[in-house]
């Protein structure tokens, strides 16, 4: 349950993060709104995550995991690019999510 619980904070980051862009700079009101609630619900869901694990760890996880669903999202819907450096950096941070995940005791087996 704490994975699930840390995957939703994920989920709620990357749509505040999406809506952010979406909400051209705070310009049009449906995405800003989306943008507050769905930190709000980020934050929260992560809060609760820290009760099953460091802060450390959690934090990790879901800014590592943000970073690579956001410049998917950004590739695919809003059609920007990503450069070979950008590309090997974002496979080192998901390289370091597998190392905490798997190697790590730290974390839950």
């Amino acid at each position: 349950m704490p994975y699930l619980i840390l995957a939703l904070a994920v989920l709620a980051e990357t749509v505040g993060t999406t809506a952010l862009q979406a909400s051209q700079q705070f310009t049009r009101l449906g995405p800003s709104v989306l943008v507050v609630v769905a930190y709000a619900a980020a934050f929260y869901l992560l809060a609760i995550a820290l009760r099953h694990f460091p802060v450390g760890i959690a934090y990790a996880i879901w800014s590592g995991l943000g970073i690579v669903f956001i410049a998917l999202i950004g590739r695919v819907v809003f059609l920007q690019r990503l450069d070979l450096p950008a590309l090997l950096g974002i496979g080192l941070i998901l390289a370091g999510i597998l190392v905490i995940n798997l190697f790590s005791d730290s974390t839950m087996h």
